[in-house]
């Protein structure tokens, strides 16, 4: 018996492995995948209790949170411009895809990889609800809610010999709550330069695969395999504080100068200069300025009747772009009624300046900047200056946004000594921008202007008539021998209207800011509340760069 049961056992293993070989190799030639239906959709008034309860996870966010706003005009621009966006995408993805398949080509006996059908269907995602997030930087943050419970039908062929082999991708269903910062904004349509993409957690993604027909994510733990492996993937590359940055207009249109540094300037003297004065003499000072500035030009003392001035007196200006900006002198007559004689002028690129080391000039003035003139052959005298390009260092300068803040505190942790005293000494500039204010309200009128006051400088905005919210914008700079770490700088928002009369100019709010905080840590950019005012603020964006 037990014979007749091990004979019957060996018989049927040997006709069942053939049979299930042969049955699994037809459905491995001549399966096709499913074809894709619409989902069954229902009223919410038609469900009972239970499928209610089940729903509440699915509220939109604006129905939840106060802060969330509805978007539901967003929803039908995106749904009229589906189908043109699905076949957009699409071919975005066959473009993307095609190199990175034809790398596998040849391989591990691969003849081709291509999509037989690419198609993201018939449904387009949902904002469920979006906000925006007000921040102190020149940017816009935005943080819509993605949901996307698609119709796709993605099949993918794979030849590899004979055999056919299909990978078909159904019932895909994505949320993600990513966060859209558009940056910097810019005086160029669409008035933003840059837009980062990040996500503020994991998205959930879920989705059928199914290879030969059969459901490929029903395998025991294959399913939470591959759902880690798409998560980790995905932030590792976009999860906050990463990001996706995609560039928007040309960075040569939107180009922004940056203090990148100072110019140290000595005009020592003058020989042989022109006589412009009935007497024979002339009273000579110089103007000094660099190109693409709109700053006052600095001056020199004016030196009495002398042909041959010496001047030894120092200057500082701040550099922007060192390899096209140029220093312009130019020397003149002062008189006492009428307009000053030009004596004649010079430039000099300062793309002829190593960093960091004097370099002494000799130049011949000339009448104006067209130095091949045959006519300009006068001689106007010469002029001694020396100059030094100090730039700034690297690490004081990337002091913008989250991102550089992470870098600065990682390079602190890996290098926790090096420089640590020379960030609290040397030269240096401080740069105040004043963006704007808020709530200032005068008793009399309302026509706000800020004063910068600092180490005796004053300093001060446009004025902006008849608001409470005036936004001026405007940055002032001040050139250190030493960090301002005892100093305090005071701002106060003015009034003023015109004519001469009592009440003609009001204080509307002051602020004395601390410097210390600054050149510790490079930048402090928030709102502060105005004292003498009863809801006032002022945003002050404050840096200091070291040399």
């Amino acid at each position: 018996m037990a014979l007749l049961s091990t004979l019957t056992g060996i018989i049927g293993f040997g006709m069942g492995v053939p049979f299930g070989l042969l049955l699994g190799f037809y459905f491995f030639i001549y399966s096709k995948p499913k074809i894709v239906q619409e989902p069954i959709t229902r009223r919410v008034n038609q469900l009972d209790n239970t499928a209610l309860l089940n729903l509440l996870h699915d509220i939109p966010l604006w129905v939840k949170c106060p802060d969330y706003e509805r978007v539901d005009w967003l929803n039908k621009i995106i749904a009229d411009m589906w189908p043109y966006l699905n076949k957009a995408i699409c071919a975005s993805i066959r473009s993307m895809t095609e190199p990175m398949f034809a790398e596998y080509v040849g391989m591990f006996q691969i003849k081709t990889i291509a999509f037989e059908n690419l198609s993201l269907g018939t449904i387009p995602p949902h904002i469920y609800g979006s906000k925006i997030c007000e921040t102190n930087e020149n940017e816009l943050v935005l943080e819509p809610a993605v949901r996307w419970a698609g119709n796709p039908n993605i099949v993918l062929v794979v030849k590899l010999l004979t055999f056919r082999i299909t990978i078909q991708v159904v019932d895909m269903q994505i949320l993600v709550a990513p966060r859209v910062t558009l940056k910097p904004l810019v005086p160029t349509i669409p008035c933003f330069a840059n837009a980062s993409v990040s996500l503020l957690k994991r998205p959930e993604i879920d989705f059928g695969l199914n290879v030969l027909g059969g459901d490929l994510m029903s395998i025991p733990g294959v399913y939470h395999i591959i759902q880690r492996t798409i998560k980790m993937q995905i932030a590792s590359l976009y999860l906050w504080p990463q990001s996706l940055e995609i560039p928007i207009l040309d960075p040569s249109t939107v180009a922004i100068n940056k203090p990148v540094g100072i110019l140290h300037v000595k005009v020592v003297r003058a020989h042989k200069l022109l006589k412009m004065d009935f007497l024979g003499t002339s009273d000579p000072y110089v103007k000094l300025n660099l190109t693409g500035e709109s700053l006052p030009a600095k001056k020199t003392s004016i030196k009495k009747r002398n042909l041959n001035p010496v001047w030894n007196e120092k200057f500082k200006l701040v550099v922007k772009d060192p390899k096209s900006q140029v220093l312009q002198l130019e020397v003149f007559d002062w008189d006492k009624v009428g307009t000053h004689d030009r004596l004649g002028m010079q430039f000099v690129p300062l793309k002829l300046l190593t960093a960091n080391e004097t370099k002494e000039f000799k130049l011949d003035l000339l009448k104006h900047t067209f130095i091949a003139d045959p006519y300009d052959k006068k001689p106007r005298g010469n002029i001694v200056i020396e100059l030094t390009y100090a730039p700034f260092r690297e690490e004081s300068i990337k002091v913008d946004g989250i991102g550089d803040i992470l870098s600065r505190k990682e390079s602190s942790q890996d290098r926790p000594s090096e420089n640590s005293s020379e960030v609290l000494s040397g030269a240096g500039l401080l740069s105040v921008t004043v963006q704007g204010a808020e709530d200032v309200e005068g008793l009399r009128h309302n026509n706000p202007y800020a004063v910068i006051r600092f180490r005796g400088d004053k300093k001060k905005t446009k004025k902006i008539k008849k608001t409470r919210h005036p936004l001026w914008n405007e940055e002032f700079q001040f050139m250190l021998e030493e960090p301002p770490l005892n100093d305090t700088i005071r701002i106060q928002v003015m009034s003023r209207r015109k004519g001469i009369g009592f009440h003609s100019k009001e204080c509307l709010g002051k602020l004395d800011i601390n410097l210390t905080d600054v050149v510790h840590n490079g930048r402090i950019n928030t709102k502060y509340h105005l004292m003498n005012s009863k809801n006032g603020k002022i945003h002050v964006d404050i840096k200091w760069t070291t040399v």
